[in-house]
């Protein structure tokens, strides 16, 4: 990787399509970066994304139609300027990707090969999600990876975690970050101008889950911590149909595959979601994930089927290489065979509360992609547009440091990282127990369908488990373990409390203490500790 000795004027945290375009655009105007990756480079959510990019290309599509898709797919609780704001930027977004070399695929019915193949995934009312087969993600990621590794105005720190933001002594302004330089064990405060947290979600929090390890709220703590208000964190997402196997449990069979046909089956082969909604399987996630959860429990069946074989196996084999291969590996034909599937925790819908030009309630600090709350998904996210909210507020977050660099001074000297009062542990097994601990009752508690009684308990376990912790923290050497259990135990309190505030079933929270929606919508938002 290229070094830069210099401070950097932005420092990015988080290396998926948010934190990696960021720093492409700010790396293009001039400015030095630092990017810092808790591991490799090309690690993280986006890598794993397998759907798409949503985009309005297609003549018989309009912006409009994709603002009013969102705007059902979140429950009467999406932003509506910040679904325009998202939507009208997407043709320009994926015109970027291409032109930095992201291979799309193409339609094969268009003889020149220069038409997009658009797929329609749930929620969406036309065929808009753009896709490089079924490995969106790894184009993407790859992609731009290589360009930043490349650019001489950006310095990649690998296997580099944040502990804190360091903010200023009237809790105002951010002057840089504690960076854990995990291959050394060392901290050290890096000073920067501003800030950007790409840190992605918090999914990491459930027993079961899509996303790679690391997914641990690390942004969305650090944050809270330094004085942001963060919001909608009852709105955890789970994704409807992840791969049954023992060998492989957290492989997530694309909605792709239901924008293609793909159906639904109990057990005994027979239908079921167009028991629960018109849409049938391509109705929003949460009603997807919430009728697949009350199948499995009223049979007693740990899992039901996806069905794509009465498509072509040519066409299967084809549109989905990978999810085929991958089956395939483990013994499951998708030509030819049922895909044991399940729910599973996908998508942080809550965050960090930033305006459209990605800004935080701390001057300088930044939030972007799945790490912030921006009000585009509401209260639930309609599928593919994830990606495209890492561009598109990535591009924001660009131009606005950009014109305020300028008139900035750089920080004042920080505090060195003081471990002179710790020692070595060892109690590390406290660490690894109480992180099965909480993922567990997260789970079992908080997890598609949720009660009082149920957040309660969750909430009783949370604050015992941070009193632990705390001490732990507080008394010893850290390591990445510590850190992100640390970090998933404030997530999980946000998650809890965000959830007990609101008296009411909408979108991705559903509560058997309250299983009608109210006639008036509003956030969930809790004031930062700082």
């Amino acid at each position: 990787m290229n070094q830069r000795p210099e401070s950097p004027e932005v420092l990015i945290l988080g290396s998926g399509a948010a934190g990696l375009s960021l720093a492409l655009r700010l790396a293009d105007f001039g400015h030095r970066v630092t990017l810092a990756s808790k591991g490799p480079l090309e690690s993280g959510s986006t890598l794993w994304a397998q759907g798409g990019i949503s985009a309005v290309l297609d003549e018989t599509d309009s912006l409009e139609s994709h603002v009013e898709d969102t705007l059902i797919a979140g429950a009467g609780l999406c932003d509506e300027a910040a679904v325009r704001f998202t939507v009208d930027r997407g043709p320009a977004s994926i015109e970027w990707l291409i032109n930095r070399g992201v291979d799309f695929t193409r339609d094969e019915d268009d003889p020149a090969q220069t038409r997009l193949h658009l797929t329609r995934e749930g929620g969406h009312s036309h065929r808009r999600v753009v896709h490089a087969a079924d490995a969106t993600g790894r184009a993407v990621e790859t992609t731009l990876s290589a360009m930043v590794a490349a650019h001489p105005n950006i310095h990649v720190r690998e296997q580099c975690m944040a502990v804190d933001l360091i903010i200023d002594a009237q809790g105002q302004r951010v002057l840089g970050a504690y960076l854990l330089d995990i291959e050394r064990g060392e901290v050290e405060a890096v000073a920067a101008k501003d800030v950007a947290l790409a840190t992605g979600g918090a999914n990491m929090v459930y027993l079961y889950s899509s996303n790679p390890n690391g997914a641990s709220g690390d942004g969305i703590a650090m944050a809270w911590r330094a004085g942001c208000r963060i919001s909608n964190m009852e709105f955890m997402q789970f994704h409807p149909t992840i791969l049954f196997h023992e060998e492989s449990r957290s492989f997530l069979i694309s909605e792709a595959l239901r924008g293609e046909g793909a159906v639904l089956r109990r057990p005994d082969g027979s239908r079921f979601m167009d028991e629960f909604d018109a849409r049938a399987e391509l109705a929003p996630r949460d009603i997807v994930a919430r009728a697949i959860d009350h199948e499995m429990k009223r049979l007693g069946a740990d899992h039901v089927y996806l069905d794509i074989t009465h498509r072509p196996a040519e066409f299967i084999r084809s549109h989905f290489p990978s999810i085929h291969a991958h089956c395939l590996e483990l013994g499951i034909d998708i030509t030819t065979e049922w895909i044991p599937v399940v729910p599973a925790a996908h998508y942080t819908c809550g965050g960090v509360l930033t305006d459209l030009r990605a800004r935080t309630d701390i001057d300088g600090l930044y939030a972007i992609g799945e790490v912030a709350c921006t009000g585009l998904h509401g209260a639930n996210r309609m599928a593919s547009n994830s990606l495209l909210e890492c561009l598109a507020f990535a591009e924001a977050a660009a131009a606005d440091i950009h014109e305020r660099l300028p008139a900035q001074g750089w920080p004042e000297s920080l505090h060195p990282w003081d471990d002179s009062q710790v020692t070595d542990s060892d109690e590390d097994v406290v660490v690894a127990h109480n992180w099965q601990e909480i993922r567990r009752f997260m789970w079992d508690y908080v997890g598609i369908v949720r009660s009082n009684k149920r957040l309660q308990r969750a909430l009783r376990r949370v604050d015992l488990l941070r009193g632990e912790v705390e001490e732990y923290y507080g008394n010893y050497h850290i390591s990445p373990n510590l850190l992100e259990l640390r970090n998933l135990l404030v997530v999980a309190d946000l998650i809890v409390r965000s959830a007990l505030s609101r008296t009411e079933s909408r979108g991705l929270h559903y509560t058997l203490d309250y299983p009608e929606t109210t006639p008036g919508a509003s956030a969930t938002i809790l004031p930062g500790r700082g």
